[in-house]
């Protein structure tokens, strides 16, 4: 017979056992940055309200983790640039896009990133200053990283007048993961290719999206209108595709 001691500590450990909620699902790891050019030449480009559309879908599908994108642990949106060279920007958490749905998420992006304010300097160098320094101070430290930019990716730095993409500096991002991912969507295709075989880097990978392909995504035969996104099978794929796409590391000197 057991003793009622034993018997009383088998009880107590079932209770605590049955109390416990567990979960398949591993803790999110990403941290995902995003930053929106509001200069002039890109917000005049045409293709700024269709980035802010795309953003507003792509924010949700990753927040909610819809079929195989992955959730972000921690998400940070923001400008690219200012009036002045080296000018901080406020990065809005993740709790200002959290239950919210695309319509009120492309809302609140409009309401962050209005047409009428238009940024002096498209300053990428600043905007991955303050990737960094935010790293570094909620200790996301080798945390995988993407970092997703609404852009036509053109620097304002010239030499002789040429654009100088030797100019954009990843230095500050090197060292802080293994696995830090530039995406450079809405650029064209010579500035795609300037920024992933000209830009000095190491460990930082980068892809780049053509405006011309970007602006494809709400075609009806890849988003069908008035279908929840969580049915939107094409869509979702269409992103793996063209926007998650992994990327190698190459070393460029």
């Amino acid at each position: 017979m057991m003793k009622p001691k034993r018997l009383l500590i088998i009880l107590i450990t079932i209770l605590v056992l049955g109390n416990c909620t567990t979960s398949d699902e591993p803790n999110p790891r990403l941290s995902m940055f995003v930053g929106v050019d509001i200069s002039g030449s890109y917000q005049n480009s045409g293709h700024f309200d269709n980035s802010i559309e795309f953003l507003s879908q792509y924010i949700y599908a990753h927040l909610n983790g819809i079929e195989e994108l992955e959730k972000p642990n921690v998400l940070f949106v923001s400008s690219i640039g200012g009036s002045n060279d080296n000018e901080p920007k406020t990065f809005y958490p993740i709790q200002t896009f959290e239950n919210r749905s695309p319509a009120e998420i492309e809302e609140k992006l409009r309401e962050i990133f209005p047409k009428e304010t238009q940024n002096r300097f498209t300053d990428f160098n600043a905007f991955f200053e303050q990737i960094a320094l935010t790293i570094r101070n909620k200790n996301l430290l080798l945390r995988p990283v993407s970092v997703v930019m609404l852009s036509d990716g053109i620097p304002d730095v010239t030499v002789n007048g040429e654009t100088d993409f030797r100019s954009l500096d990843f230095s500050p991002l090197e060292k802080l993961s293994r696995n830090i991912t530039i995406r450079l969507l809405y650029t064209d295709a010579t500035t795609g290719r300037n920024w992933q075989t000209k830009v000095p880097r190491r460990r930082v990978k980068v892809w780049t999206q053509d405006a011309n392909v970007m602006t494809s995504w709400n075609d009806s035969t890849i988003f069908i209108p008035d279908q929840p996104i969580e049915e939107q099978d094409r869509f979702i794929s269409w992103i793996e595709d063209n926007v998650d796409f992994g990327v190698r590391a190459r070393r460029v000197d």
